[in-house]
């Protein structure tokens, strides 16, 4: 390999310098690379070193989880990018137009939720039968007795 295609020691950073500079703690970082959407390199030490264009694609995740995406999506999102290459501007515009409807669903959700909040309060009780946040109506009821897993997170869906 040329002398002038080896990257400077100052190209890569320990997992401390990415940590401090992304805002995302160590841990999260170990969980990104496990998820493969970061990478990195070890020393002769067995410590992570990553490539200073590692702090984008932390970026990008960031940006990717505010909008709602799961990290299988924004890996795969990762993953359609040629060479696995850091992403740029134009990557940026290309996905997050393919988004737009999943903003749209989710701000049509909260909308959907913040009209039912007031009944929902109105019954003080937030009956399991009848409550239209958790439980709009009574489907779990057609899965039979016994506790069941709600999911909050999206209203009408159990």
């Amino acid at each position: 390999m040329a002398e002038d295609t080896i990257p400077s020691k100052d190209h890569w950073l320990s997992i401390g310098e990415i940590a401090h500079r992304s805002g995302v703690a160590a841990s999260a970082l170990r969980f990104y690379e496990d998820q493969g959407l970061i990478t990195s390199r070890r020393t002769a030490g067995n410590q992570r070193q990553y490539q200073r264009g590692t702090l984008r694609r932390i970026a990008f995740v960031q940006a990717a989880q505010r909008v709602g995406l799961a990290l299988a999506e924004i890996k795969a999102a990762l993953d359609s990018l040629p060479g696995d290459r850091t992403p740029n501007r134009a990557d940026w515009s290309r996905l997050s137009r393919s988004w737009r409807g999943r903003l749209d669903q989710r701000i049509a959700e909260l909308e959907r939720l913040r009209d039912d909040l007031d009944g929902c309060i109105g019954c003080g009780c937030l009956s399991l039968q009848r409550c239209n946040l958790y439980n709009k109506d009574d489907q779990l009821a057609e899965r039979g007795p016994g506790a069941r897993i709600l999911n909050v997170g999206i209203p009408g869906e159990l």
